[in-house]
Formats: structure tokens, sequence, C-alpha cells
């Protein structure tokens, strides 16, 4: 077997930046801020969404565009009529 082949597994803490959960497991993602949680010391990982904030999972209500681009488009400039062709 070849050695070092597999990249190392840490303890991490991946902690959600909008709502402040933490959720401590393991992974090969590092950073260069520790915290030490009991006796061990883990890498701390920021997160932009996790399953506590995304809304999937949260189950609060979000914007949803029901309206067509076309529907958007004839309201905002109109129905627009192709000319015929011109006469000569």
């Amino acid at each position: 077997m070849k050695k070092d082949l597999h990249p190392k597994y840490n303890p991490v803490v991946f902690v959600d930046m909008t709502t402040g959960a933490r959720f401590v497991t393991r992974s090969t993602k590092t950073s260069d801020k520790t915290e030490e949680i009991d006796g061990v010391e883990h890498y701390i990982v920021s997160m932009g969404i996790t399953s506590d904030s995304h809304p999937f999972f949260t189950g609060k209500a979000q914007f949803v565009d029901t309206e067509g681009r076309i529907d958007k488009f004839q309201k905002r400039f109109g129905t627009v009529r192709r000319a015929g062709k011109p006469k000569l």
C-alpha cells in the first residue's frame, strides 16, 4: 500500500455565520483558527449557509418568481407587434 495516499482526517467545527450554530465533526478541511473541545484541538471553519439557515431545511418562505420572463417583458414594454414588410 502506498504511503501518504489519503488526506489527513481532522476534527473540525463548522460554524454557521448567520445563526451561529456549530457542527462538530471530522473533515479533511483545515483552517488557521482552532478551538479546544473536550481536550481535542478542532479546526474552526466558517460556513455561509448550513442546514440551520438554509430555507429548504428551515421552512421559511422565500420569494419565488412565479411570473414568467415573457410576461415580465410584456408588462414592462407592452406587446410589441412586428410591422409588415415595407412596400416598394
